[in-house]
């Protein structure tokens, strides 16, 4: 028998607000351990020597985080349920001199990240964050949430074919956005900016990690606002989702048959190969760790992840009402029908059958609707960390998501429900 919901529209409305105050990967993480911290969870260093204590932890390194709840009680063969997401969405990136313009316009040289849709970003009101490497070896987070760039389109009238011939971008010409008007533009311009708004000391500031974004807020849409809009919910709907749901297993202490853990990682967008992302040893070392610290050994490890289960959460495609004929004729995912679950069978998503059940049996147990997804064969499949965290760590994985339209747009659309329906999949998941 299903259990009552955990999350309601407030979970939503709570979603809106985190976007709006996650610009970054770096500000979502910070913003994923403060909610983490309300419900009990307590920051581990890596560099320090860990305990096998119950109770809730997490690890930030740059903009990924590992956090994990051990019940009371714990074996150190207890297996682990995961839920995995990604940080980072595609947009524009500050390049190492961004101090650029011509003809009497300043701008902000940058270089594209991940693939985008370059239109999204033309003609619309873009701020500036991420994060500031100091000179005594700190951090600092810095975001300009105000009009403050623009990339700016041609007219028509220098363009008359632009309608019938399709707009064509040069990523290097026609993506450098403006920030003002000069004919002197000088080297260090822009960070000198970054840290009078910061509060920084002239010259205190010699590395950076800055990206562009619309500060233009998430919006409920239609007529019984039933639609959201808004910035990069691929995939920060999936790491709100997930932080809701840990922290919610939490809450049942000592009942817990797993270990539950939200892994989020960076990098996603450009194949998961760094030290933050899904294909570096962020994850295999905490959970390693975390055995080791409950005084386990490499067998109790090898126990642990082979009853282990991820699921692989990322925003999937709704059927487009205008392009139906690029799906699956027999699969049409519907936003606001409950989570997806995506299927390939060139291991482009992690599903098989047994993995379907896992999350058949989650979904029922929250009451939860789910869909499946799989590509029209004609058109490639994209991928997620799925794949990549079923073959690096030997762990049953299972990909899933919530169906949106205007993906890789700088602004996408889901239903308003579907937020909610993941996290209650999610967290009933997570309780086992």
């Amino acid at each position: 028998m299903s259990e009552p919901p955990r999350f309601d529209r407030g979970h939503t409305d709570d979603l809106m607000s985190f976007l709006a105050a996650s610009p970054t990967p770096y500000h979502a993480v910070a913003n994923a351990a403060e909610r983490l911290e309300k419900a009990g969870f307590r920051q581990v260093a890596e560099t320090d020597a860990w305990d096998g204590t119950a109770g809730g932890k997490y690890v930030l390194r740059g903009g990924a985080i590992v956090a994990w709840y051990v019940p009371e009680g714990a074996k150190a063969h207890t297996p682990f349920r995961i839920v995995g997401a990604h940080t980072d969405s595609p947009n524009l990136r500050v390049k190492p001199r961004p101090d650029s313009g011509a003809h009497g316009w300043r701008q902000v040289a940058v270089e594209i990240y991940g693939g985008p849709l370059l239109n999204s970003w033309l003609d619309r009101d873009l701020g500036l964050a991420g994060r500031l490497s100091l000179r005594d070896g700190t951090t600092r987070l810095v975001d300009v949430d105000r009009p403050l760039l623009r990339v700016p389109q041609l007219a028509i009238h220098l363009d008359r074919a632009v309608n019938s011939d399709g707009l064509k971008l040069d990523k290097q010409r026609h993506m450098q956005p403006v920030w003002g008007l000069g004919e002197d533009v000088r080297d260090g311009d822009l960070i000198a900016f970054l840290e009078e708004t910061a509060g920084l000391d002239e010259g205190s500031v010699t590395g950076w990690d800055l990206m562009v974004h619309p500060v233009e807020s998430p919006a409920y849409l239609g007529r019984d606002r039933e639609l959201v809009a808004g910035p990069r919910m691929d995939n920060l709907l999936s790491v709100h989702a997930g932080t809701a749901a840990l922290a919610a297993a939490a809450g049942r202490g000592p009942e817990l048959p797993y270990i539950p853990v939200l892994a989020a990682f960076d990098h996603e967008e450009n194949g998961s190969q760094s030290d933050t992302g899904a294909d570096g040893p962020l994850l295999g070392s905490v959970l390693e760790r975390s055995v080791f610290a409950r005084g386990g050994s490499l067998e109790d490890r090898a126990r642990a992840l082979a009853g282990t289960v991820c699921l692989s959460s990322d925003t999937g495609h709704a059927v487009h009402p205008n392009y139906a004929e690029r799906h699956d004729p027999t699969h049409h995912p519907r936003v606001d029908g409950g989570p997806i679950l995506k299927v390939n069978v060139n291991n482009r998503y992690a599903t098989d059958g047994s993995g379907r059940a896992v999350f058949a049996a989650a979904c029922e147990k929250a009451g939860v609707p789910f869909q499946t997804f799989v590509s029209n064969n004609a058109m490639p499949c994209g991928t997620t960390i799925g794949p990549i965290t079923a073959a690096r760590h030997g762990i049953r994985t299972v990909d899933i998501g919530v169906a949106i339209l205007s993906m890789h747009s700088a602004r996408e659309l889901c239903g308003a429900k579907d937020p909610f329906l993941l996290a209650n999949a999610l967290t009933a998941f997570l309780e086992g």
